[in-house]
């Protein structure tokens, strides 16, 4: 996550783009024709068996769906590490500005998976993408990309674990890290946009 260190990649502190580039639009996926949860439901409905597997898909609660509101709503973001202390989480559901005065910690050479937490309202969402952006004094680290997936809306929150990963180790890597998280779809809608700290330290106190 924090390990490569492009020459050449500069931005200013205050500008920190995490736009999709080209390396994300070629990924051999093509995201299928999108169609709303209504039309979905009355394909073939006088076939017993698809009705029976389209209600497996879609749950009970999909004609229960919240109609206020974005259709993906991000709700947290876990840091999962067997070492820590306690639980690093996130809340996306208030003011997401104020993430960029928290700092969240984790000890240098940590192992750690991040954990997503969403929910879908409405419609069937397709290409559900978690990418962020890592700098560190304004110099841009890395960026990572996970493909989530495409998910039917639930009445109770989805999760989607992401990769293992290492915190990086050694006196010059400690130090404050800035992030800029983004959750979109295939047709590029912006649910979440975020900035946080992650400080990496010697030890967890």
């Amino acid at each position: 996550m924090f390990f490569l260190l492009p020459k050449g990649l500069i931005a200013e502190k205050n500008e920190l783009p995490i736009e999709e580039e080209e390396d994300e639009r070629n990924l051999n996926y093509n995201p299928p024709a999108q169609k709303s949860l209504q039309e979905i439901q009355e394909l073939d409905k006088d076939d017993e068996s698809l009705v029976k597997y389209k209600q497996t898909l879609l749950g009970p609660e999909a004609m229960m769906a919240d109609i206020a509101g974005p259709n993906v709503k991000v709700t947290r973001l876990t840091l999962l590490c067997d070492d820590a202390p306690e639980p690093i989480t996130m809340d996306l559901r208030g003011d997401l500005s104020a993430l960029k005065e928290k700092s969240f910690s984790l000890q240098e050479g940590a192992k750690y998976r991040l954990k997503i937490h969403f929910k879908v309202n409405r419609e069937i969402v397709s290409g559900l993408k978690y990418r962020h952006v890592t700098y560190r004094k304004g110099v841009r680290m890395n960026k990572v990309v996970y493909m989530v997936g495409s998910y039917g809306p639930r009445a109770e929150e989805q999760e989607f674990l992401c990769p293992i990963d290492e915190a990086p180790k050694g006196i010059m890597t400690r130090g404050q890290y800035q992030i800029k998280s983004c959750f979109t779809d295939d047709d590029k809608n912006v649910y979440s946009s975020w900035e946080w700290i992650l400080n990496i330290s010697k030890d967890w106190n």
